[in-house]
């Protein structure tokens, strides 16, 4: 589909199903969309499953009724597969899903996964690092400022208050010379919460993820240039990449031969990454070749692919 006037804004209807780490990808693309293009953005939260058969039916999107029609559907996590299907069949565009769908790959134009997903390249589907974010690359990181991000229990590791407490704390008492912050997630344990809050050491504080407004972190990477990651948080090693910073990795024994730990190696093969057992040997930490950037790359494939011609 093309763009024919160069004047009008190309209209992306996002989907919506309310959930911050879905919605962080959805936007990261239509951000990264913007910086290239004139662009309508309307977000639809998912509705209910009657009205998604009725519009399926009558070939009828009543939540877009009062909208300019769609040039991109898009959206991430299951629930908004149907609607943008649905809302496709009745108003036409192109729907662009930002996961591994669980319907079919072909019923969707374009499908957005991580590589980690083991899904084979193909016609209609760009395999990228991780999730799609909203960082982008910082012009002020600070060499004087790191930050410790903690995640928590996940299926792919088995989680350890003690030893992710003894890497951070060697990290932070080897480098005396920056000032960190450490951090917590929503799937921190409240034994991990409490000991992070009990520490006591000279050149780091505690910050909890809900005494914080929701641009915290955006902000916080946007001025860190040392940043480590517990590897059950994969979305946040990639947002870290993307800010241009360098990226330790704090490690924790998997379960099994965990996905998204094999996503996590060809980053640490070139180095992007580094693991906590080999920074401990030579205390090298340096910033990505070339920081990560797949919302832009996504971005320019559709522009080259649909909006250009």
């Amino acid at each position: 589909m093309s763009n024919s006037d160069p004047a009008s804004p190309v209209v992306v209807w996002r989907f919506s199903d309310g959930r911050q780490g879905h919605d962080n990808q959805s936007l990261g693309l239509a951000d990264a969309l913007a910086r290239r293009v004139a662009l309508q953005l309307h977000t639809l939260e998912v509705p209910s499953a009657a009205a998604v058969v009725r519009a399926l039916l009558t070939r009828r999107y009543a939540p877009g009724a009062a909208l300019p029609r769609p040039t991109l559907l898009m959206g991430a996590g299951h629930a908004t597969h149907w609607p943008m299907l649905a809302a496709r069949r009745a108003c036409g565009g192109r729907v662009i899903v930002l996961m591994k769908p669980s319907l079919p790959r072909q019923w969707f134009d374009l499908c957005v996964i991580p590589q980690h997903d083991a899904v084979p390249p193909g016609d209609g589907v760009i395999l990228t690092q991780g999730a799609l974010n909203r960082v982008v690359r910082s012009a002020t990181l600070d060499a004087g400022r790191g930050l410790i991000l903690i995640g928590g229990e996940s299926a792919h590791y088995r989680w350890n208050d003690a030893e992710v407490l003894r890497q951070l704390t060697d990290v932070v008492c080897r480098c005396p010379e920056v000032g960190w912050q450490i951090a917590d997630s929503r799937r921190t344990p409240a034994t991990m919460r409490d000991a992070l809050r009990a520490l006591r050491l000279r050149n780091a504080e505690f910050t909890h993820f809900e005494d914080v407004a929701g641009d915290w972190l955006r902000e916080a990477l946007s001025r860190s240039a040392t940043v480590w990651v517990t590897p059950d948080s994969v979305s946040m090693l990639c947002e870290a990449l993307t800010a241009g910073a360098a990226v330790g990795l704090l490690e924790l024994p998997g379960r099994g031969q965990p996905r998204i730990a094999r996503g996590l190696l060809p980053l640490i093969e070139r180095g992007d990454i580094r693991r906590y057992s080999q920074w401990r040997i030579d205390r090298r930490l340096q910033p990505a070749r070339t920081p990560l950037d797949e919302a832009s790359r996504c971005a320019t494939w559709i522009l080259e692919h649909w909006l250009s011609r």
